[in-house]
């Protein structure tokens, strides 16, 4: 029940929001089907957790610790997001940046992008899940380019063409895999690409045509994911599009195609008997986190400094879950959490900041902690948390990563350090003048729009402080059926 609630829900949403999407009400109706989403993960989470996992509908879709995690995190971010959004549409509107025609566009397929994130998942289906990946590409590409100006018709071609040739790739990678697997699965029906059975027969799928799809898998979704050098696109969709699509797009977007990876990391182990897929994942993000830490310092747009950021975590993570390992797996597992709640929030504080200075120009924007001090409080600490200050939770899964690799991986751990630290004095040196420069123009206006910031932040810092034993043992559980060996 509680699955096709999930599955069904925003899909309704779409079709509702397709048509009434242009009223004063929508921003409401799509918050009311954000919360009915998260009711449903919420439930479905109590089922996974308390009974173990879940195999529905005729095998094609599998919940166990794993996703049903991810499936948490979307819909609770989902939510916050979408009542952010109420207000911040609506000024938007009123400043004539949209029409009411794109207010339905934008509703309609926020819901949409949802629904295939979800779908993406909660599928035991390769295929099914490499279409539910490309059909949240269609849907951002349309809320990139919501504002129809130039530069976001550039970012929307760009994001669609390179993320389509990505996704190509993750296609021909799928073929493969079902090629590696057909032999020992037999060709009846979809079982060579159902996820369960694979992981069950791992160990005697074939082995070079497994490690040539992983290859194609990993560049395909790694594309998703922005690992460089595949990340181009990402930059130029957060900061041209609005800005909760930027938040959903870093706070989620980058989880599931990075979910999708180590879904196929795990097959590919177990049949190779090789931390190969690990070592490669571990180049991917050393590389990610060390390129956008430098690329930090040529930023002076507010957005794209945040998007390479976002980069930059995608990276610690790839890196962590290469590693491998309960510690590792854990680490990352959290650090995934932790990030989707700051970044989200972080841009929550940006869009307002951007809408009141009317520019997303840095050197531009001054003062808001006198200007306004719900936003510049709320930009200040999401910045200290993000850079992995103490006791924000960030803080804690850098620590677990970063003492991991001293142990496993002690060549990659002052890298990891250098950078991280680029990192922090790129970020904090531009932030730092924004919220405690000298400030320019009139007082703005409290924003009650910003309390999914202080939610989200207050959050993160409990995970700093306190996991709780429910929490840790589900991120244990996770942690070990990505680690389980052959």
């Amino acid at each position: 029940m509680e699955l096709a609630v999930i599955l069904l829900l925003p899909l309704a949403g779409t079709l509702v929001l397709a048509i009434w999407g242009a009223r004063p009400s929508a921003p409401e109706v799509n918050a009311a089907f954000s919360l009915g989403t998260l009711l449903a993960a919420t439930a479905l989470t109590v089922r996974v957790i308390s009974g173990g996992p879940v195999l529905a509908w005729g095998g094609q879709f599998f919940i166990d610790s794993f996703n049903v995690f991810l499936v948490a995190l979307t819909a609770l971010v989902g939510f916050t997001t979408a009542l952010f959004s109420r207000p911040y549409m609506r000024i938007e509107r009123d400043h004539g940046r949209v029409t009411a025609r794109r207010m339905r566009l934008y509703h309609s397929m926020y819901q949409m992008f949802m629904a295939t994130m979800l779908v993406a998942l909660l599928t035991n289906n390769m295929g099914i899940m490499w279409v539910a990946l490309e059909a949240a590409t269609l849907s951002t590409v349309l809320l990139v380019s919501l504002y129809r100006t130039a530069a976001s018709l550039e970012a929307a071609w760009k994001y669609f063409i390179l993320c389509g040739v990505g996704i190509a790739q993750a296609l021909f990678g799928t073929i493969l895999l079902y090629f590696a697997a057909e032999k020992i699965l037999g060709a009846e029906g979809m079982n060579a690409l159902l996820w369960t059975e694979l992981n069950g027969g791992k160990s005697e799928l074939e082995p070079q045509g497994l490690s040539l799809a992983f290859v194609f898998l990993l560049v395909g979704y790694g594309t998703k994911v922005g690992l460089v050098p595949l990340h181009n696109w990402l930059p130029d969709a957060h900061a041209e599009g609005p800005t909760p699509i930027s938040a959903v797009l870093s706070g989620l977007l980058l989880n599931v195609a990075l979910y999708i990876v180590i879904r196929c990391k795990v097959l590919v182990e177990g049949s190779l008997n090789s931390n190969l897929p690990g070592q490669i994942l571990m180049a991917f993000g050393l590389l990610s986190v060390v390129v956008a830490a430098f690329f930090l310092w040529r930023q002076r747009d507010i957005k794209r400094l945040f998007a390479y950021s976002s980069i930059e975590h995608m990276g610690i993570v790839t890196f962590a879950f290469g590693m491998g390992g309960p510690v590792a797996n854990f680490a990352a597992l959290l650090h995934m959490t932790v990030h989707s709640l700051t970044k989200s929030a972080i841009f929550f504080a940006v869009g307002h900041a951007v809408q009141k200075s009317g520019t997303q120009v840095m050197d531009e924007i001054r003062g808001l902690v006198v200007r306004n001090p719900t936003i510049g409080w709320g930009l200040m600490l999401g910045t200290i948390a993000i850079l992995g200050v103490p006791p924000f939770g960030v803080f804690a899964s850098e620590f677990l990563i970063l003492t991991t690799a001293m142990q496993q991986q002690p060549w990659a751990a002052p890298i990891l350090l250098g950078a991280l630290a680029v990192a922090f004095a790129a970020i904090i040196g531009r932030v730092q003048p924004m919220v405690f420069g000298e400030p320019g123009g009139k007082r703005l206006a409290h924003q009650p729009a910003l309390v999914p910031v202080f939610v989200h932040l207050a959050a993160v810092l409990v995970l700093g402080l306190y996991i709780p034993p429910y929490l840790a043992d589900w991120y244990r559980q996770a942690a070990q059926l990505i680690g389980a060996t052959p």
